[in-house]
C-alpha cells in the first residue's frame, strides 16, 4: 500500500491536506491534545484541528502551509 497516509484522518478535506504536505516534505503527526501537527526542517511548525467544524479549514490550513514554506525559501 504505497499510497498511505502517516495518519488515519476523519474528513476528506484533512486527506487532502495531509496527501498536499506529504508530497512536499512534511511530516505528519497527531498530538495527544487530538489535533494534527506539520513539520518540516527549516520551518515552525503549523497545527491544526483533527476534525475542524469550520468550512474553510481546509483553505486555510493548505494556505499555512504554502506561506511557511515560501518564507523559509526565501530566508534560504
Amino acid at each position: 500500500m504505497p499510497d498511505a497516509l502517516p495518519i488515519r484522518c476523519s474528513t476528506r478535506a484533512l486527506k487532502r491536506v495531509v496527501r498536499y504536505a506529504v508530497d512536499h516534505g512534511w511530516i505528519v503527526e497527531r498530538t495527544r491534545g487530538g489535533h494534527v501537527r506539520f513539520i518540516k526542517p527549516g520551518c515552525p511548525p503549523v497545527f491544526t484541528g483533527f476534525s475542524p467544524s469550520d468550512a474553510r479549514a481546509e483553505k486555510n490550513v493548505l494556505a499555512r502551509l504554502r506561506r511557511v514554506q515560501r518564507q523559509e525559501e526565501g530566508e534560504a
